[in-house]
């Protein structure tokens, strides 16, 4: 299993932008997995935000954050981006990645084998 570790978090107003990354702390090459990024706030089921399959030629995205997020690979560091812009209070929640070994980049949460801790998001008004 690929140990999964998130960065980038923080305080932001509304109509900021922030920058997460998903690193591999050790046990694997992301580029072999399908990875997705998912938020969750307290009370709340997991919901699904951006995804890109194994292969690298499809990504998907969460209609709440169409045109706003980008996710991407950096396969140099072994890494997985979420360039988040346009921020809004409702983008507020704890961002997780998840990896799924030559995945297609479902949006289903379990369908992922590995995740990190999270790291939190809160955008203010």
């Amino acid at each position: 299993q690929v140990q999964l570790v998130e960065s980038g978090g923080g305080l932001v107003q509304a109509g900021g932008s922030l920058r997460l990354s998903c690193a591999a702390s050790r046990g694997g090459i992301l580029s072999t997995y399908a990875m997705g990024w998912f938020r969750q706030n307290p009370g709340a089921e997991r919901e699904f935000v951006a995804s890109i399959d194994w292969t690298n030629t499809r990504t998907y995205y969460g209609d709440s954050v169409k045109g706003r997020f980008t996710m991407s690979r950096d396969n140099a560091k072994n890494t997985v981006n979420l360039q988040m812009n346009s921020l809004k209070p409702e983008d507020t929640a704890v961002y997780y990645c998840a990896a799924d070994w030559r995945g297609g980049g479902t949006t289903t949460p379990t369908q992922y084998e590995s995740w990190g801790q999270g790291t939190q998001v809160i955008v203010s008004s």
